[in-house]
């Protein structure tokens, strides 16, 4: 069949045969044909194959019998991708990374502020990052260092995701508008093969509140998932990519499949696929993974 529908467990939440059957009843009755359901893991992923029903339709049916999974609707062919492209904060860890220097240095409900527009897409990007990293002049850079050990977590399951794609060929980036002290960090921490990010202009162990060369946002992170594709002969088609801002839209829309991964708003409605409540191996069923095939682990 031309289609899939990938049901994904939410936490709290197991994946039963009775939601399955329901999901199945919508669908019947939005009119698809389907094939026998395909069990990814017990009580956490099912896959449903679909004749050619488009995807919103197909995907609005299942939300309204399921409201409490996750699900994806896509073409069954060329799921699994070779490149995989991923904003960083509230992505691949749980934080805001400016927002947690801020609060350690007694900055928070500004500078929180100021990234809740920004990602919302309320405001400008560059300026409100530039605005952000202002507040910042002066702080010693060991501030860093302790944001990253005590602040900076992974999300769940995003080792076992890194791992799982990297054993079977797929090249990962971390394309993130945040610093480089952390991306670098955060990228070695959950096993991505490259990253990039925005360099902090910095003298004589303090941050000089500037922001060293050009910032890199929204087109950066398109241009690099471009770029990438170039040099690795990879296909439109054969990339994923997941964020949750307003600054990941033109990544998403450029990827083979864009997800929504917890998203704003804009993220949600402008991406092809999203993940509002599953953790991050959500992204390996979607690409039609196995719980057996996982590897690696949190």
């Amino acid at each position: 069949m031309e289609n899939v529908v990938t049901l994904i467990a939410v936490p709290g939440t197991p994946l039963t045969l009775g939601l399955v059957r329901s999901v199945q009843d919508a669908l019947a009755a939005a009119g698809a044909r389907m094939g026998t359901p395909d069990w990814l893991a017990p009580g956490a992923a099912c896959d449903i194959p679909l004749d050619a029903i488009a995807a919103p339709p197909a995907e609005r049916a299942v939300r309204a019998a399921a409201p409490c999974i996750d699900v994806v609707v896509q073409q069954t062919s060329g799921r699994r991708k070779r490149l995989f492209v991923a904003d960083m904060d509230s992505t691949i860890i749980g934080q805001e990374c400016l927002d947690e220097v801020a609060a350690t240095a007694g900055l928070g409900p500004k500078v929180a502020e100021l990234t809740r527009r920004a990602m919302a897409g309320e405001i400008d990007f560059a300026a409100a990052l530039r605005e952000r990293v202002a507040l910042f002049r002066g702080l010693p850079l060991t501030l860093l260092d302790q944001v990253m050990r005590d602040s900076v977590r992974l999300n769940p399951g995003a080792r076992v995701l890194l791992a799982t794609l990297r054993a079977h060929g797929c090249y990962t980036a971390l394309v993130s508008g945040g610093f480089t002290y952390f991306t670098e960090r955060v990228a070695r921490m959950a096993g991505f093969d490259t990253w990039n990010g925005n360099v902090f202009g910095t003298a004589d162990g303090t941050l000089t509140g500037e922001i060293a060369g050009p910032i890199g946002g929204a087109e950066a992170k398109r241009e690099m998932l471009e770029r990438l594709m170039a040099e690795r002969g990879v296909v439109r088609s054969e990339t994923l990519a997941a964020g949750d801002g307003a600054n990941d839209i033109l990544m998403l829309q450029a990827a083979g499949l864009g997800v929504a991964y917890h998203g704003k708003p804009r993220a949600r409605e402008a991406a092809a696929a999203r993940i509002d409540s599953a953790s991050l191996t959500a992204l390996l069923f979607v690409q039609g993974y196995r719980a057996a095939e996982f590897t690696g682990g949190d």
